[in-house]
Parts: C-alpha cells; structure tokens; sequence
C-alpha cells in the first residue's frame, strides 16, 4: 500500500525460464494408488512453473488442459493395459515438452480400431492426434511410451502447421 495517493504498482507474472538444456522432473507411481490424478498434479505444477500456463477447468480448452488430458491417457493406460505406471518423466525445454510413462509390461500398446460412440479404446487415437510425435522404448524390464509437444504450443495456442 502506498501512502500517497498513488495506485499500487501493476505486477507483472515473470515467464520462467528454463537451462538452455532444460529441465527433468520424475514422479516415481510404482505401488502408488490414483496414479492418474497423481501425474496430472505433477503434470500441472511443471507446465506452470516451466511455460505459464496451467490447464483451466472442464469448460475451458487450452493447450495446457490437451497436455494434461495426454499425461493422463498414458499414465491410464498403463494402469488398464500395464499393471500400473513405474515413474512419469517430464522433460521441458524452450522447444520442446516430453512426457514418458514407464511401465512393467514390454507389450507394445496398439490403437484399437476406432469405434465412435463406444466407451473406451481412445487413449492412443488421442495421443496421436494431439501429440506432434509419440512412440514407444523397450526396456528390459518393460517399456517406455513417450510423446512430445511443442513448447510453442503451450505459450502461444498455435499448432505447428
């Protein structure tokens, strides 16, 4: 508060920066319950503190909010398809967002045949229509399904075209 008269001073939110390598952050899920709901967290607090944004509520549709509906489809997936989720790594850099979902399970996941109207068997038809790349790693003691975004994406709401 000032004391003479003059309004406050308008703060402005400073973009944060991220090393020019960028930066990891790794969520250990193994023997965790509500894995989903617990990457979307940890999702939520890295797009915040790495680009901004946040992803809004139900109604509103942002990139940030797409980015939290694929972490959510890998990780759900794991838990259906895996027997749950190992870790989630994220990976942010000023170009790039990679998110990778480890598991126990060396299966490769496959897109079922798309069926509208039917619940169920979207996840990897949703990872791929809004991930810019996705794939899977084998590991020796399962697998990795990794996608990414990009960066410039989640700033300014424009896709690549």
């Amino acid at each position: 508060m000032t004391t003479d008269g003059a309004p406050p001073p308008i703060s402005t939110p400073i973009r944060p920066q991220l090393p020019a390598a960028g930066q990891r952050r790794r969520l250990v899920l193994k023997g965790m319950r509500r894995q989903v709901a617990a990457g979307r967290d940890f999702g939520r607090q890295a797009l915040l503190d790495w680009y901004a944004v946040t992803g809004g509520d139900e109604l509103e549709d942002t990139p940030a909010d797409d980015v939290l509906l694929l972490v959510s489809e890998l990780l759900a997936n794991a838990v259906m398809h895996a027997g749950g989720a190992h870790h989630l790594l994220l990976h942010g850099t000023a170009d790039t967002l990679r998110v990778e979902v480890a598991d126990g399970d060396p299966t490769m996941p496959r897109p079922r045949a798309y069926q509208p109207g039917t619940p169920g068997g979207h996840g990897l038809h949703i990872v791929g229509r809004l991930a810019d790349r996705w794939g899977v790693d084998l590991l020796a003691d399962g697998k990795v399904v990794w996608l990414e975004v990009r960066a410039e994406w989640l700033t300014s709401g424009q896709r690549a075209t």
